[in-house]
């Protein structure tokens, strides 16, 4: 692919991910209120339905990660792509005109099946792009996240005054308007000499788990990920919830932090990312990020000013070489006919992520907000993050630097 059809396809990835951090970014100033005010709960028992929700979520992005992976390695990332936001649409609409919680749920429950609309274009993007490029052009996956995540939240918080079904309903319409402009003008990243027969013992769970096993270096890299999201999982579950118990903080100020987390993201991940990532290599760039997100996560535990919490984001520049170094480590371990699957399996990671994070972080923070509580703590849930986070750490320390990208013999699947 060459030309135009190969920068309209990176436009359109780029574009993609950027309406999937804005629609995250627009409903989350209003969803802890909304859940409040529909379930008529307070502030503890709130958190502990969003633990549930966010349950939901993770067990059907566990499930279908694998699945959307192969799917997209057999049919091409455009159907996957197309028709995932196509889902995203019907979530949105879904959640601007829910009354109940059960409504909430399901919504949660579509977003998890859609959702993963992120390893596709990952995948999508490797298809484009030499190994030794992987990690810079996976850093604008980055930068186009955190441009979604100043406009979301700017545009949620703004919205959400206006009422809280405002944000979905601009979700709705702004992940449409990406459907539309994909479905016109994105080819095929997926050469057809390079797709593969969809094969269910690849695309179940369990499958998905032996094909890691069976792929030399894979199952390592998919642990450190899998314990690192599990740590970063304590800001999209509880950041609102947070900034609201220890600061008191209104939706526009949840917002206004959000934006800041996402402009910063951004920035680094444009026009730093690349560059550091180049110079320090991926192995060392991961290690750097993971202690810099260890510190900040310690330091939300104990702040005490609302200062303090904006000061911190400032961590979220090295925080940021994580994610694109990680995801180059893991892609260049992959064969080409098998990015999307192995993209597949970092989704089902942080759906196993997604699925313990709410079990341990939710409820830890619900109790220590409660009147229940010896004493009042909400910084609980970063305690939480830190001993997952440390686990990354030591696992990414011990992770060996001599696996090669192999191409999978799926007679060694057992499952």
């Amino acid at each position: 692919m060459t030309g135009q059809p190969k920068r309209s396809s990176i436009y359109f990835v780029l574009l993609t991910i950027f309406i999937d951090a804005m629609g995250f970014g627009l409903a989350n100033p209003v969803l802890p209120r909304l859940i409040m005010d529909i379930g008529k709960l307070d502030i503890s028992h709130a958190i502990g339905i969003a633990g549930w929700m966010t349950l939901a979520f993770a067990t059907l992005q566990f499930s279908m990660g694998p699945v959307v992976g192969n799917l997209s390695d057999r049919f091409g990332r455009r159907p996957v792509l197309l028709i995932a936001l196509a889902g995203l649409v019907i979530n949105y609409s879904l959640m601007a005109v829910a009354h109940s919680l059960p409504l909430l749920f399901i919504g949660q429950a579509l977003a998890g099946i859609f959702g993963g609309t992120i390893g596709t274009c990952q995948a999508a993007i490797a298809d484009m792009t030499a190994r030794e490029d992987r990690a810079h052009n996976f850093s604008l996956i980055g930068a186009a996240f955190g441009m979604g995540f100043i406009v979301g939240p700017s545009i949620g918080g703004l919205l959400g005054e206006f009422g809280q079904r405002m944000p979905f309903i601009a979700a709705a319409l702004f992940t449409l308007g990406s459907l539309v402009f994909g479905f016109f003008v994105f080819p095929d990243t997926l050469k057809p000499e390079n797709r593969r027969p969809f094969d269910w013992r690849r695309a179940n769970p369990l499958g998905a788990l032996a094909a890691m096993r069976a792929m030399p270096g894979i199952g390592a890299v998919i642990a450190v990920l899998m314990l690192w999201n599990i740590a970063g999982a304590v800001y999209p579950l509880t950041w609102s919830y947070y900034g609201i118990a220890r600061f008191g903080w209104s939706s526009g100020v949840i917002g206004l932090s959000l934006a800041i987390v996402g402009a910063i993201t951004a920035a680094s991940q444009a026009f730093l990312n690349g560059r550091l990532i180049r110079r320090f290599g991926e192995r060392k760039s991961v290690l750097i990020g993971m202690t810099a997100g260890l510190t900040i996560l310690l330091g939300y535990a104990f702040a005490t000013q609302s200062w303090m919490a904006f000061a911190l984001l400032i961590g979220f520049v090295p925080q940021s070489l994580v994610g694109p170094a990680l995801t180059a480590i893991l892609s260049n371990r992959a064969g080409s006919d098998s990015q999307g699957e192995i993209q597949g399996m970092a989704a089902m990671a942080q759906g196993i992520a997604g699925i313990i994070a709410p079990l341990l972080i939710n409820p830890t923070m619900a109790y220590f907000t409660s009147p229940a509580a010896p004493f009042q703590f909400a910084g609980a849930g970063f305690i939480v993050a830190v001993i997952f986070g440390l686990a990354a750490l030591v696992r990414m320390m011990t992770l060996s630097t001599s696996a090669r990208a192999v191409q999978l013999d799926p007679a060694k699947i057992t499952s």
